[in-house]
């Protein structure tokens, strides 16, 4: 996508259907300022100090300090440090009244061994911003059930360019739209038409993350309620008929039912089983699991693991507008 063709501006409330109220609030973490502190930690899998240094640069030129969390540059297994470590670092970082954000330093997985051991109380009273995808949607749905504070889903400081300068400008853009959700702009994003798209507008809180992770939360205390809601999915490297799994167990427990829009991000690397294919791809599975829905339906929105990884507010007030002129994701509040 062009450059000038996605962009995050400001737009004028009046424009975007505000008389729409949000029967189910959530709270807002306070927009950073100039001098404010982010953390990086690892909840998932490792990562070391020399690899998030362009991260760092990047957080430092926009104004703010950063604080290392103790599990940078440790190793367990595939994990950046024990459950115990990850877990007392961001419990540390959760309960420090001096960070205003959390920047998960890399996915992979663990987030769910720990979920369960960490203590948002402190956290409820004084929120701030958890920022990260993949393995950290366990976080966004966790608290987005239990907490009602809004997150940030989006790149983390493995996908920072080492030389953000010289970086595409595709990339640039993902990053910088970051900067600019901690800053409290308002988000507007523009995506292409595609004819497999359901037009339509609709308003409604957005959730959502990686389907596969979504899907492992079923009847836990981190699932989601998708009433309502505006979801957006993405994955990666899956199974095609793992992919109509999943689908058939949102399908099964009401969750595609209730929706007020769904939003498909890139569903990268998927596969066939060459043994037994299933012969269809993401797009003809997602249109037969909401061929008998009448809310907006949009493919190829830039979300997931890619490129084109832009920052979403989880939780905040979304207008999603499905139409032959593209698609446009804009945040209310």
């Amino acid at each position: 996508m062009n450059r000038k063709d996605f962009v995050s501006s400001l737009l004028p409330l009046a424009m975007l259907g505000a008389d729409w109220k949000d029967p189910d609030p959530v709270t807002v973490p306070p927009y950073l300022k100039t001098g404010d502190t982010i953390g990086i930690t690892c909840g998932s899998g490792p990562i070391d100090l020399k690899e998030i240094q362009p991260s760092i640069a990047v957080l430092q030129s926009w104004g703010y300090q950063v604080r290392i969390g103790d599990t940078i540059g440790k190793k367990d297994g595939m994990f950046g440090g024990t459950d115990e470590e990850r877990t007392k670092d961001i419990q540390t970082m959760l309960d420090s009244p001096d960070l205003q954000a959390i920047l998960f330093a890399r996915g992979g997985y663990g987030m769910v061994r720990i979920i369960d051991s960490l203590d948002f109380t402190r956290f409820k009273s004084s929120p701030k911003w958890l920022i990260g995808f993949s393995d950290v949607t366990v976080i966004h749905a966790h608290v987005h059930r239990n907490c009602r504070i809004a997150t940030i889903h989006s790149k983390m400081c493995n996908s920072f360019p080492d030389v953000y300068d010289k970086a595409e400008p595709i990339i640039r853009d993902c990053i910088d739209s970051i900067g600019k959700t901690l800053r409290g702009e308002q988000m507007n994003y523009l995506a292409p038409y595609s004819p497999l798209n359901r037009p339509g507008r609709t308003e409604g809180q957005l959730i959502g993350g990686n389907l596969r992770t979504l899907e492992n939360l079923a009847g836990t205390a981190s699932d989601i309620d998708t009433t309502d809601k505006i979801l957006f999915i993405e994955d990666v490297e899956e199974y095609y008929y793992n992919l109509d799994r999943m689908l058939w167990s949102f399908r099964r427990t009401g969750k595609l039912q209730k929706l007020r829009g769904l939003i498909v991000g890139g569903f990268n690397r998927m596969m066939d089983d060459p043994k037994e294919p299933m012969g269809k791809n993401h797009y003809d599975i997602v249109t037969f699991h909401t061929k008998d829905f009448t809310y907006p339906v949009c493919f190829d929105f830039p979300v997931g693991h890619q490129k084109d990884n832009y920052a979403l507010r989880c939780g905040q007030m979304h207008q999603l507008d499905v139409s032959r002129d593209g698609v446009r994701l804009t945040s209310i509040a």
